[in-house]
C-alpha cells in the first residue's frame, strides 16, 4: 500500500480551490444546457423528447461511473486520476461543441457524465480526506457553495449565451473554466489518497454497471417517455443486478465496493436521508417552473427568477452551516432543516391558480434555507459513521444513490403532477393543472416527513466519538 501525501496550509487550500472550480464547471453545464435545450434540438434536428437524452445520458453515465470511481481511487494515484477525469470531461465538451448530429452530441454528453461522475466522487473524498474531522463541516460547506452557485447563475448565463452567441458558446465557456482547473491541477494536486495494487474483479464491474446503470436508465425512460414496458425492463435489470452485486461484494475478501458499510445503521440512515433530500429538491425544482409558467401564466424568465432569492440564501448559508456543524454537530440543524422542508412543501401544496407570485418566491426561500442547513451536512456526518479507510466507498456509494434518487424523484413527481391533472380535468376543469401541482407537492411533503423522522432518530442518540457533539 502507498500512503497518501499529507497536505496542510496553503497547499491544502489550493487543492480545495481546484476541486471547487472543477465542481462548479461540471455543475454549471448541467444547469445551463437546460435553458438552451430547445435551441440545441432545433439546430441538430431532433424533438424535445429525444433531446431530453442529452440530459439523461449524462446522468446515466454519472450513475454508472460513480461506484467504479471508488475502485479507481484505491488503485490509481490521486493526481493522475483527477487530471484524467478533467481530460475526459473536456474531451466531451469539445465533442458536443463541434457536433452536427444527435449521436455525436449524446456521445459527448456521455463523456461529460463520465468525467463529471469521477470529479464529483473524487472531489468529495479528497476534501473529506485532507481536512481533519473538526474542520470538515466548513470545508464541505465551501464545497456545497460551489454546487449551489452554479444552478444560480447557469440559467441566466446559459440563456444570454444561447441568444447572443449560440448554444455552442455554452460548451466553450465551460471548456475555458475547466481548462483553467486542468492547468491548476497540474500545478497543485498531490497524491493525497492511499492506494494499493488490487486486481479488478470483472464480474463485480459488470454487475455494477447493470445495477446502477439499469436503475438510472429506467429513471431516464420514465422521465422522457412515462410508464412503459421498457421502463420496467430497465428497473428489473437494475434491481436484479443490484441484488447479485451486493451479495457478491459481501462475500469477497476485498470487495469492488464495500457494501458492508450499510450494516452501520447511522450511515444507512444518512444515505436514505440524503437520497430523499436530493429526490425532493430535484423533483420540486422541475415542478415549480411548470407551475409558474403553465398555471400562473408567467414566462420562463420569471419562472427562473422565482428561484433567485432562495438560491441566494442557500449560497450565503452553506459555509456558515458547515462551520455550525463543526462546532455543534448535526442533530439540532438536522431537525430544524427537516421541519423547514416539511413546512415549505405543505405551503407549496396550498397554492392555486390565483396565488400571488410572491407566495412561491417566499415558500422557495423557506425550502432553500432548510436545504442549506442539511444537504451537505448530512453527507459530512455520514463519513463520521464509517472507518476512515471506508470513506472512499461510502462517498462513492452515497453519491451514486443520490444521483439515482434525484433522477427518479424528477420523473415520479412530474408523473404525479401530469397524471392527477389529466384524471381531474373533468372535475376541476381549468383548475386541474393546479390540482396536479398540489398533488406533486404533497408527495414531496410526505418524503420530507420521512427525512424528519430520520432526523428525530438521529437527534435522540448520543454522538459517536469521531463526530461533533
Amino acid at each position: 500500500m502507498t500512503a497518501g501525501v499529507k497536505v496542510e496550509g496553503r497547499n491544502r487550500t489550493l487543492i480545495l480551490t481546484n476541486t471547487l472550480i472543477a465542481t462548479f464547471a461540471a455543475t454549471l453545464l448541467m444547469s445551463a444546457l437546460n435553458t438552451a435545450l430547445a435551441d440545441v434540438c432545433n439546430d441538430i434536428g431532433i424533438s424535445v423528447t429525444t433531446g431530453q437524452w442529452l440530459i439523461s445520458g449524462e446522468i446515466l453515465a454519472m450513475g454508472i461511473v460513480m461506484p467504479l470511481t471508488a475502485f479507481m481511487m484505491r488503485r490509481f494515484c490521486t493526481r493522475n486520476l483527477y487530471i484524467t477525469a478533467i481530460i475526459i470531461f473536456m474531451a466531451g465538451l469539445v465533442m458536443a461543441m463541434l457536433s452536427q448530429n444527435f449521436p455525436v452530441m449524446v456521445a459527448g454528453r456521455v463523456m461529460q457524465g463520465c468525467g463529471n461522475g469521477m470529479l464529483m466522487t473524487m472531489g468529495q473524498v479528497i476534501v473529506l480526506s485532507i481536512y481533519p474531522p473538526e474542520e470538515r463541516g466548513g470545508a464541505m460547506g465551501m464545497y456545497g457553495l460551489a454546487i449551489a452557485v452554479a444552478p444560480l447563475v447557469a440559467p441566466t448565463l446559459g440563456g444570454i449565451l444561447a441568444d447572443t452567441a449560440g448554444w455552442r458558446s455554452i460548451f466553450f465557456m465551460d471548456l475555458v473554466v475547466m481548462g483553467f482547473s486542468f492547468v491548476m491541477a497540474l500545478c497543485v494536486f498531490k497524491n493525497v489518497l492511499d492506494t494499493e495494487k488490487i486486481k479488478v474483479d470483472l464480474s463485480s464491474c459488470i454487475l455494477s454497471i447493470l445495477a446502477f446503470g439499469g436503475i438510472t436508465l429506467g429513471a431516464g425512460f420514465l422521465s422522457n417517455n412515462g410508464v412503459s414496458p421498457i421502463v420496467w425492463i430497465a428497473f428489473v435489470i437494475g434491481a436484479v443486478g443490484m441484488v447479485i452485486f451486493v451479495r457478491r461484494q459481501v462475500r469477497l475478501p476485498k470487495p469492488f465496493l464495500d457494501m458492508q458499510i450499510l450494516k452501520r445503521r447511522n450511515f444507512t440512515l444518512a444515505v436514505i436521508a440524503s437520497m430523499l433530500i436530493y429526490c425532493v429538491l430535484l423533483g420540486s425544482g422541475v415542478v415549480m417552473p411548470l407551475y409558474v409558467q403553465n398555471v400562473l401564466g408567467y414566462s420562463a424568465t420569471i419562472a427562473g427568477l422565482v428561484f433567485l432569492p432562495g438560491s441566494l440564501l442557500m449560497v450565503i448559508m452553506s459555509p456558515f452551516a458547515g462551520r455550525f456543524y463543526d462546532k455543534h454537530g448535526i442533530r439540532g440543524m438536522f431537525v430544524v432543516g427537516s421541519v423547514g422542508l416539511v413546512v415549505s412543501f405543505i405551503l407549496l401544496a396550498t397554492m392555486t391558480e390565483h396565488s400571488s407570485l410572491l407566495l412561491p418566491i417566499l415558500y422557495n426561500v423557506i425550502r432553500f434555507g432548510a436545504a442549506g442547513l442539511i444537504q451537505m451536512q448530512v453527507i459530512t456526518w455520514s463519513t463520521t459513521q464509517v472507518e476512515p479507510s471506508q470513506i472512499t466507498d461510502a462517498s462513492a456509494l452515497l453519491q451514486a444513490l443520490r444521483t439515482i434518487a434525484g433522477s427518479v424523484g424528477s420523473a415520479v413527481f412530474v408523473g404525479i403532477m401530469s397524471t392527477v391533472s389529466a384524471n381531474s380535468a373533468a372535475t376541476y376543469g381549468d383548475r386541474a393543472a393546479a390540482h396536479g401541482v398540489s398533488a406533486a407537492f404533497i408527495g414531496t411533503a410526505i418524503c420530507s416527513a420521512a427525512i424528519l423522522i430520520i432526523a428525530i432518530i438521529v437527534a435522540i442518540e448520543k454522538p459517536v466519538s469521531n463526530e461533533p457533539a
